[in-house]
């Protein structure tokens, strides 16, 4: 079974873009504001937007269950207040909850949470215990900087997270440490925003690694290959040796695992070879960053099966990335399977 713990809803229906642009259009003008959760989206539309990318590719790429969030770009958390993240997540998770009963055997939802730049995590608890025990959800997204680029909270392993972790462990779901839109000019969304905060959580994880003698069980997974980490590894492993504290797999790789979004066979064969196979799973964000076609291969840049099949790895190390890794690290979701007859 080849399970993709990295997929967005970036094909949803255009009526999911015109609530935001009410929404939106409300944060000045409160009349606006949509007071009704309902997109106008039938099951219909959903179908035709399920079956036209992201079950084709799963067909056609040879996967089997993806794990499905909300687009990423478009949590945006640095726009409007409270209010309208919290609406806008609701609306999000909804439309991922009805892809998942539309499709229960081939997407299981992850959720967005209602962050805001200032405002404590903490606020995201009950919306997390929403999506987890009324709509089944094996997971979340977790943005490191809800700012959208400017960085104006604390580090992620700041006390400031804590009620956050604490629902986390108490629920047995993961987080995937995912920015959103960036709002500076200084940084592409997904070629730069993207990386730098995959590279930035981890270096706050390498400096403070308190969160994970808190919370012992606490599963964070960086996505994208984890930014840098592959490349400098030595890098990190010496600054955290400098400081005095562990080597890294005892520093961070109980509690922080790393995905395949990595687009070329050279990357997928540098992470395998640098971090341990216990700490990765598969992932394609497709369909996400980048949607096009190597003009060298032919095939999609996001079709990250292929990059780990070419590579000759051992068949228990390939085992490991593309099913059980998933199954541990996700705690909620071999319940999910079972109970959809899956695997």
């Amino acid at each position: 079974m080849i399970i993709d713990c990295h997929g967005h809803y970036t094909t949803a229906p255009n009526e999911l873009e015109r609530f935001r642009d009410r929404q939106l259009a409300g944060i000045s003008d409160k009349p606006r504001r949509p007071t009704d959760l309902d997109l106008g989206i039938t099951d219909d539309q959903i179908r035709a937007s399920i079956e036209k990318f992201q079950l084709k590719f799963q067909k056609e790429r040879g996967t089997d269950v993806t794990i499905f969030s909300p687009r990423a770009a478009g949590m945006a958390h640095h726009i409007g207040d409270q209010t309208v993240a919290e609406q806008w997540a609701q609306v999000c998770n909804g439309l991922i909850h009805r892809v998942t009963q539309l499709f229960p055997k081939n997407f299981i939802g992850a959720a967005q949470l209602p962050q805001r730049p200032g405002i404590p995590p903490a606020n995201c608890v009950a919306e997390l215990e929403r999506c987890v025990k009324e709509l089944g959800f094996v997971g979340c997204n977790v943005n490191p900087d809800p700012s959208g680029g400017h960085w104006v909270d604390p580090p992620m392993t700041d006390r400031y997270w804590y009620p956050l972790y604490e629902k986390m462990v108490e629920l047995d779901v993961p987080g995937m440490v995912h920015v959103s839109a960036s709002c500076n000019a200084c940084f592409h969304t997904t070629g730069a925003h993207y990386i730098n905060g995959d590279t930035t959580a981890i270096m706050q994880f390498i400096a403070n690694p308190q969160p994970f003698k808190d919370f012992p069980t606490l599963k964070l997974i960086v996505p994208h290959g984890g930014g840098a980490v592959p490349y400098h590894w030595g890098r990190y492993r010496g600054l955290a040796l400098d400081a005095k504290k562990p080597d890294l797999p005892e520093l961070l790789l109980k509690n922080v695992f790393f995905d395949t979004c990595v687009y070329h066979t050279p990357g997928i064969e540098l992470l395998t070879k640098v971090v341990p196979a216990e700490n990765i799973l598969f992932a394609s964000e497709m369909v996400g960053a980048v949607k096009g076609i190597d003009p060298d291969t032919g095939h999609h840049f996001d079709d990250t099966k292929r990059y780990i099949d070419q590579i000759g790895l051992p068949r228990d190390t390939v085992d490991k990335i593309f099913e059980g890794n998933a199954r541990k690290v996700f705690g909620r979701l071999n319940a999910v399977l079972a109970e959809r007859g899956i695997g």
